[in-house]
């Protein structure tokens, strides 16, 4: 892996996990405005509970070594969770400023996913004639 991919990485990586983890604060405490965004989307508020713990759970998977096949739910996790969250915002009509954050949210996913080490995917498969072997 070359030290730029390193690099791009664990910046969209930390970036990705600061992001989950502040949202996960505010939806544990739970704050006024995120209960007001719940109610706005139709939400029920329990959701915001069982959303905020298994946040902190996805940014302890990816950011902890090991455990490929769990960092692969953990991305999966956030990719739909985020993308839930847009399309959500997006259909009742919120602006912008409503909708940006899943959706950067959601770019830091699929970059951090994208770029990360060979030691934290879940399989590598390599091809050498017609055999399949696993790395």
């Amino acid at each position: 892996m070359s030290k730029r991919n390193r690099i791009i990485y664990w910046v969209a990586t930390i970036w990705l996990a600061l992001g989950m983890l502040s949202t996960a604060i505010v939806q544990l405490m739970p704050m006024d405005e995120e209960i007001d965004n719940f109610r706005q989307l139709g939400y029920p508020l329990y959701l915001m509970a069982i959303i905020g713990i298994w946040k902190i759970a996805g940014v302890l998977t990816v950011l902890l070594p090991r455990l490929p096949i769990l960092k692969e739910w953990a991305y999966a996790g956030f990719f739909f969770a985020m993308s839930g969250a847009a399309v959500s915002h997006l259909l009742v009509g919120h602006p912008l400023s409503k909708t940006f954050p899943p959706l950067l949210l959601l770019l830091l996913t699929l970059v951090s996913w994208y770029f990360r080490p060979p030691s934290r995917k879940a399989m590598a498969i390599e091809t050498k004639g017609n055999n399949f072997t696993t790395a």
